[in-house]
């Protein structure tokens, strides 16, 4: 089978793009409107960039009225927005933070998420994650636009926060100790326990 993006509704494109890209990391972002008001959003498209400078990117998909998620939009208001990585003890919360809810409405109590001031930048991280990136906004790009809309969110990460727990006797991160959680197609995600050299 071939398969023409002009031929194809953007979330038959979805599908198989979600179901062959696996599997993905999770952005677990963290972000703080105007008005004080935190949001908390998972987003599968994601990955590092470059380590010179230190940047990682997320794309943020547009509503389905095609206006712009609250993750991006409070990016664009104040430039800064935390990367929160999820794991096994964290699954269950960022699920729930998946949940399309009013922009008045804070996923860090909605989903009973510990939230912990950020060392850089004004949105906080969540409490119990091995690991969170504070970043500051490099540069959002709109792709496409309507409904599931694609934009492109760049950061440079400006602080790294680490638990003890993960890094191994010479204070490196031991990826043995970091059960990251990936996201497969539909409603499916794997565990990354199962590794190789």
């Amino acid at each position: 089978m071939d398969i023409l993006p002009s031929e194809f509704s953007v979330r038959r494109l979805y599908e198989a793009m979600t179901a062959i890209i696996t599997p993905r990391p999770i952005a677990w972002v963290s972000t703080i409107d105007r008005e004080g008001v935190c949001n908390l959003a998972p987003y599968s498209f994601f990955n590092g960039v470059g380590a010179n400078p230190p940047t990682l990117m997320f794309c943020p998909a547009n509503k389905p009225d095609g206006t712009a998620k609250d993750t991006l939009a409070n990016i664009r208001a104040n430039g800064q927005f935390v990367v929160n990585i999820v794991t096994d003890e964290t699954f269950g919360e960022m699920k729930h933070s998946a949940l399309e809810v009013a922009s008045e409405e804070d996923e860090f109590v909605l989903t009973g998420t510990e939230k912990t001031a950020s060392s850089v930048v004004a949105p906080p991280r969540v409490s119990n994650v091995a690991a969170a990136m504070e970043c500051e906004l490099l540069t959002a790009m709109q792709l496409g636009v309507g409904p599931g809309g694609a934009n492109l969110v760049v950061g440079k990460i400006v602080s790294i926060h680490l638990r003890d727990n993960v890094l191994d006797a010479d204070g490196r991160v031991d990826p043995e100790k970091i059960a990251t959680i990936g996201r497969m197609g539909g409603p499916r995600y794997t565990k990354t326990l199962d590794r190789f050299e």
